[in-house]
């Protein structure tokens, strides 16, 4: 059906419009197309005529309505088929700056190249000038389960990076997406410190405790931690911002450093049983036996039977090899069970003392 301007009339072709979006991190990825079917609106079944016939295999040439010479395919139907990436991108391999590209492809038996045009808003492929492609890279199909409707679809996913995915007959036509996730999360973090989270001590720490979690932009982490601790009017020195310095420092090989900075955060009125307990834990999983242990006793001091007290002494003896002491540890706090979880850890931790194996 013809289209007219200013009026809502059904799509060319009855190919329906689709859109399909993927976050990659804070990287978020749309495609936009029109999707046709293997059946047409009559009926005809044009399955084994889509690849090589509908869709040819190399350039195709658009006769009077093209310009003058082969061009890809606009993979989709009726308009571009669009890309747009919120962020910086690598397609394959090679880099694409954030925007909005026409998607393009030249299909072929065995490799595709898949083109990235900074023309967006075509009627398809037929104004198609290679003079604007922003990226090619070329791609192997693969055999896939029938679909009725040509399909973009994501069917990897992962934190950084991710698969999207043409399908429709028999086929599927793949590429993969990544992105510098890291650098990015810095950036908007930087950028959002300069407005309302960065007037509190809360959205310093955030930021460095991403650092900590991912294991990177260090540095920067360390300077975010300084600034939840001591930043005027905004900074406060609790268990909190000083045990995420801490952290960031143990992860630098500035152990004596954290150390120090962990001596008083511990002491602090804002230290909690349970949060002392984890920095107990955290210290038996870096192998420092000793110092956990000192921790675990210097939160028996001050918190007396509270919970968890008696299963970190429980862990710290038994990494010292006291199995007795572990064991009536490792029992009072059976006793003390919060929930059904606890009980069932704590059961097998007894039992496990009890035969004489490693609780740690």
């Amino acid at each position: 059906m013809a289209q007219y301007p200013g009026l809502t009339l059904p799509p060319s072709g009855n190919n329906q419009k689709a859109e399909v979006t993927q976050y990659i991190g804070p990287v978020r990825v749309t495609i936009a197309y029109s999707s046709p079917a293997v059946h047409t609106p009559g009926g005809k079944d044009r399955r084994g005529h889509i690849w090589g016939e509908l869709v040819p295999y190399g350039l195709a040439d658009f006769g009077p309505f093209g310009n003058g010479k082969p061009d890809p395919w606009r993979a989709g139907a009726n308009e571009n088929t669009v890309f747009t990436a919120s962020d910086e991108v690598v397609i394959e391999g090679k880099p694409l700056a954030a925007g909005r590209y026409g998607l393009h492809m030249i299909p072929g038996k065995e490799e595709w190249t898949i083109v990235f045009s900074k023309n967006s808003n075509a009627w398809g492929s037929f104004t198609y000038d290679e003079s604007a492609d922003a990226l090619r890279v070329n791609v192997n199909p693969h055999p896939h389960d029938y679909r009725e409707y040509l399909t973009y679809e994501f069917p990897v996913r992962k934190p950084a990076e991710a698969v999207a995915e043409l399908q429709w007959e028999d086929l599927a036509v793949p590429m993969a997406i990544k992105a510098n996730v890291a650098d990015i999360y810095i950036s908007r973090l930087s950028e959002e410190l300069t407005s309302v989270p960065g007037f509190n001590w809360q959205g310093f720490q955030s930021a460095a405790q991403y650092c900590v979690q991912e294991n990177t932009h260090l540095e920067q982490g360390l300077k975010w931690a300084d600034a939840s601790i001591s930043k005027p009017f905004v900074g406060e020195a609790n268990f909190t911002t000083l045990s995420t310095k801490a952290q960031i420092l143990m992860k630098l090989s500035r152990d004596r450093e954290a150390h120090s900075i962990m001596e008083t955060a511990i002491k602090l009125p804002s230290a909690t049983p349970l949060a002392i307990h984890q920095y107990g834990r955290q210290l038996l999983a870096a192998k420092k036996v000793d110092e956990a242990l000192a921790v675990f006793q210097y939160n028996a001091s001050r918190y007396q039977d509270q919970w968890p007290i008696h299963v970190g002494l429980a862990r710290g003896y038994a990494a010292k090899g006291d199995t007795k002491q572990a064991l009536d540890h490792a029992r009072k706090a059976l006793a003390q069970a919060p929930d059904p979880l606890n009980k069932q850890s704590l059961e097998a931790m007894v039992k496990a003392l009890e035969s004489g194996q490693s609780i740690n």
